[in-house]
């Protein structure tokens, strides 16, 4: 059976459960770690890339779902949206 690809909602998903789930975790680690817990959760994640990732957490930032808790945005660029 195949497996079906994660749309941007289901990546966002997987982005606050890695948050809620890890206490501390580095910058660089946080792609691998959505990428598995997507696999986890039986998707296909052959098209997942770290951009698309990246994208998806800058996004949820700017809108207000999370707070930078990995520091990873500069402050100018949360200040020109608001």
């Amino acid at each position: 059976m195949r497996r079906k690809y994660p749309r941007n909602r289901d990546i966002e998903e997987s982005i606050l459960r890695v948050l809620s789930q890890v206490l501390v975790l580095h910058p660089d680690e946080l792609p691998s770690t959505v990428i598995t817990d997507l696999e986890s959760r039986g998707f296909n994640t052959t098209f997942v890339s770290i951009k698309r990732i990246w994208r998806i957490y800058r996004d949820m930032v700017l809108k207000g779902k999370i707070y930078d808790v990995l520091h990873v945005l500069r402050e100018n660029s949360r200040e020109n949206v608001q």
